[in-house]
């Protein structure tokens, strides 16, 4: 589905790839439903946008479900019809171990991740199969299919996001909406500030993970060309193509090189 005339709602808004997402449907000739937990990041998306009543903002958590529940109408009411979701929203997790992580960070990154994505896709559901043409897109990651040391919750879940995805596609075959489901690599955001998360790393090596990182407008610009394709699946940078590559060849050897690259990250 291209994004020309079309209404689209953009989880995590505020900021990284979701803001990026709003910003560049919007040059495509969308009218856009831009949400986000914080209020001041999402003005500044809509002060960036300058786009009018073509932009609306709607502040919530994506893990309330009467908050997401109560938002198509919103939207329906401003924009006049809903053709679209682009769910962006997420948070890692703690850089730490799963027999190191607290139980309130996992039901942190649970509940904005997982169930996030679980009550936009549902909600937003039967309004977009009224609709003429509709898509959902989702955002899962590379640590979705990858196992990344560290963050294996949140790789899990993510994993749930990439197969709600995938069976909602399949449910959805014969009827007028498409389903993508998208993986990024690195990408230039502040996930981590987000998140609440320090990054374990070197200030070399930090420097050295940003030569590989993609910026966020080019992440944009991906997503929203394989909504235009109706792709089954995007994968964000050339570290999750080669990753995907590898995993489907040899899951134990990709697993084994990523835990080779997390050697020293993590607490011991």
């Amino acid at each position: 589905m291209k994004a020309v005339n079309k209404v689209l709602v953009v989880t995590g808004a505020g900021s990284g790839i979701g803001r990026e997402v709003a910003l560049e449907a919007l040059r495509r000739g969308a009218r856009v439903a831009a949400c986000d937990i914080n209020p001041v990041t999402l003005t500044e998306t809509a002060q960036l946008a300058a786009a009018g009543e073509r932009l609306s903002t709607h502040t919530l958590d994506v893990a309330d479900r009467p908050a997401v529940e109560a938002l198509p109408n919103a939207v329906i009411d401003h924009h006049g019809a809903v053709d679209g979701l682009i769910h962006c929203a997420g948070i890692i997790q703690p850089f730490l171990r799963l027999k190191d992580l607290p139980y309130d960070a996992i039901d942190r990154v649970f509940g904005v991740n997982w169930l996030g994505t679980l009550y936009f896709t549902k909600t937003f559901l039967p309004a977009l199969l009224a609709r003429p043409e509709g898509h959902i897109v989702n955002v899962s990651s590379m640590g979705g299919f990858l196992p990344v040391p560290g963050q294996s919750v949140y790789g899990a879940s993510k994993a749930a996001v990439k197969l709600l995805t995938e069976g909602l596609h399949s449910e959805c075959r014969g009827t007028n909406v498409r389903v993508t489901v998208v993986f990024p690599g690195a990408v230039a955001t502040n996930i981590t500030e987000n998140s609440d998360v320090d990054v374990p790393t070197s200030a070399a090596d930090a420097e050295k993970m940003a030569g590989r990182t993609m910026a966020a407008d080019k992440a944009a610009r991906i997503i929203l060309d394989g909504m235009a394709k109706d792709a089954y699946r995007v994968m964000v940078g050339s570290d999750a193509k080669f990753m995907d590559r590898i995993y489907r060849l040899s899951p134990r050897r990709a697993a084994g090189f990523i835990a080779n690259q997390m050697k020293g990250l993590l607490p011991s």
